[in-house]
């Protein structure tokens, strides 16, 4: 069964800059897609941004398009996510997941906290 770990997150200032990483690890990785997701207190897991593990076709939440790019190291089991042009509305906890091909996020990491200070 596949592990995710996630890392990267800290404190920054509005309008800074962060680049998180997704590291997976297992006897065979080959999801379909692999997304980050976010979530702060009381509010319901939302959905950031995915890209599909074998294509590399992205997606995006329409509140981080154009300032969060998502990337991949095939090779490394890995997936960043580019986080620019910070705001306090991305503070969260940033998770990872990968998905089938029937549609179901799973196998979430334990997250890292971004925290952006104005």
């Amino acid at each position: 069964q596949v592990q995710l770990v996630e890392s990267g997150g800290g404190l920054v200032q509005a309008g800074g800059s962060l680049r998180l990483s997704c590291v997976a690890s297992g006897r065979t990785f080959s999801p379909f897609a692999v997304g980050w997701f976010r979530q702060t207190p009381g509010k319901e897991r939302e959905f950031v941004s995915r890209i599909t593990w074998s294509s590399g076709s992205t997606n995006y939440a329409e509140s981080v398009q154009g300032r969060f790019s998502i990337s991949k190291d095939n090779a490394k089991n890995t997936v960043y996510l580019q986080m620019n042009s910070l705001t306090v509305e991305d503070t969260a906890v940033y998770y990872c997941g990968t998905r089938t091909l029937f549609g179901t996020w799973g196998s979430w990491g334990q997250g890292t906290q971004v925290n952006v200070s104005s």
